[in-house]
């Protein structure tokens, strides 16, 4: 049973909820702090003292969103189990999240938000490019037990999610493609799980490791 939250808690949240509302809404430039605190039933200081800006509340949106759709299940290397389902298992997480119309909405908002500010643009893109370092330090692991290739862990895992992303994300955020379905999904999942082991996997270790 989870304990209950503290207050502070509870108006951090509220205030992220506020926020995921007002941006989806009326967008980055528009959504002011005191909206998002009259709309979250607190004060503007209250706000503040959790973000200091509304670029820093921005980015912690995302990134709880991103929290919790990948919270249940921590993805880490197992020496034991064979490469493919352990992908299979990253790639389905990473598809739940980028097909989650909050976030879509989101990162719509930020593209359009961030378009004329590069240095904006980088900060968010580098925030949630660490919430990614869990593919790295599984390729990393990996590679140390001889099933993958040498190569540049970061580089790798960047190509398998960027062919995820390309069909899945991007021209749903950039054209207003529909959602895939749960099959285009599965596809999409097993062809870029089958690319990458085809370019990265040592076989013989595959294989011995799945015998």
């Amino acid at each position: 049973m989870n304990a209950p939250l503290r207050q502070t808690d509870r108006k951090r949240l509220a205030i992220l909820q506020a926020a995921i509302l007002e941006f989806r809404n009326s967008g980055f430039e528009a959504t002011s702090m005191d909206k998002i605190a009259a709309t979250a039933e607190v004060s503007k200081r209250t706000v503040y003292n959790h973000f200091p800006s509304k670029e820093e509340l921005f980015a912690a949106i995302l990134l709880h969103l991103w929290e919790t759709a990948t919270a249940e299940n921590e993805f880490k290397y197992e020496a034991k189990r064979a490469l493919k389902p352990q992908l299979f298992d990253f790639l389905n997480k990473k598809m739940q999240m980028i097909c989650k119309p909050d976030f879509i909405d989101l990162v719509r908002v930020a593209v359009a938000a961030t378009i004329h500010t590069p240095d904006r643009a980088r900060d968010m893109v580098e925030r949630l490019k660490n919430q990614e370092d869990g593919i790295v330090a599984w390729i990393k692991a990996a590679q140390e037990d001889g099933r993958l290739k040498a190569g540049d862990s970061h580089l790798m895992g960047e190509m398998l999610q960027g062919q995820l992303k390309s069909l899945a994300f991007w021209p749903q955020v950039a054209m207003g493609q529909s959602v895939l379905d749960e099959t285009q999904q599965k596809q999409l999942i097993q062809v870029c799980a089958d690319m990458f082991l085809h370019f990265y996997a040592v076989e013989h270790k595959v294989s011995a490791k799945s015998a």
